[in-house]
């Protein structure tokens, strides 16, 4: 694989993370109004408690859905902060690291995705594992599902 093509098939790592956050950000603010619609439309009823219980649950729901906005943006902003015209020597943000029956993808924490037919597994710098790969070389060898991998390539 040339420099070229390693370049473009970071880029299209990136799009496809930044895509699957965008999709996350809108999911959560339309959950967002629908916890805002759902504690406006509650009712005063003979059982006062009730609406205040009512309009208090679906508050607790927006709370937690905005602190979950804040973090899918977060991660949006530093998935956007990682090079991908850079082909790495050894592993940091914004590497890509091949092994033999893994690869992984230094920039957000996204999980598995399929890309190009090839599961990448997303990690986000801070993940311990990211941290444990943090410098490594190909050739060299770290432990990931009780099992000894080695490094074949990191660009």
């Amino acid at each position: 694989m040339t420099n070229e093509e390693k370049v473009a098939f970071k880029t299209r790592l990136k799009s496809t993370g930044e895509a699957i956050i965008t999709e996350r950000i809108a999911a959560t603010k339309l959950a967002i109004d629908a916890a805002q619609e759902a504690a406006n439309s509650e009712e005063k009823s003979s059982a006062g408690d009730k609406y205040e219980t009512g309009r208090a649950m679906g508050n607790l729901q927006k709370d937690m859905y905005t602190r979950q906005l804040l973090e899918h943006k977060k991660e949006l902003d530093q998935l956007m902060k990682v090079a991908t015209n850079t082909v790495f020597a050894s592993v940091q943000s914004g590497a890509f690291i091949q092994c033999a029956s893994y690869a992984f993808y230094i920039a957000a924490g996204l999980g598995k995705q399929l890309i190009d037919d090839q599961q990448v597994f997303f990690l986000s710098p801070q993940a311990p594992l990211a941290r444990l790969l943090l410098h490594k070389k190909p050739g060299d060898h770290f432990q990931f599902n009780k099992m000894e991998l080695e490094i074949l390539d990191v660009y």
